[in-house]
């Protein structure tokens, strides 16, 4: 899976998927802080999906589009 792949199931998996690690375990990847997710920038994001979508909410938050994800959130 490949970051801004232009993949719909990617912005539902934001709002579902939890963070399984660390500080913010259990809180969902589209509510991680922007800090942490900058973190994750500057160190270098996990491989996998997970990194895929920790990437992909870094962009989201970065350019100020949290907007889109509010419908998915229910």
């Amino acid at each position: 899976m490949q970051p801004n792949n232009g993949n719909p199931e990617l912005l539902l998996e934001l709002v579902k998927m939890q963070m399984p690690f660390g500080k913010y375990k259990g809180r969902l990847i589209c509510d991680l802080p922007s800090f942490y997710l900058e973190w994750f920038q500057r160190k270098g994001f996990p491989k996998g999906k997970l990194g895929v979508l920790l990437e992909t909410m870094h962009e989201i938050k970065m350019n100020g589009l949290e907007d889109l994800l509010k419908p998915l959130k229910k």
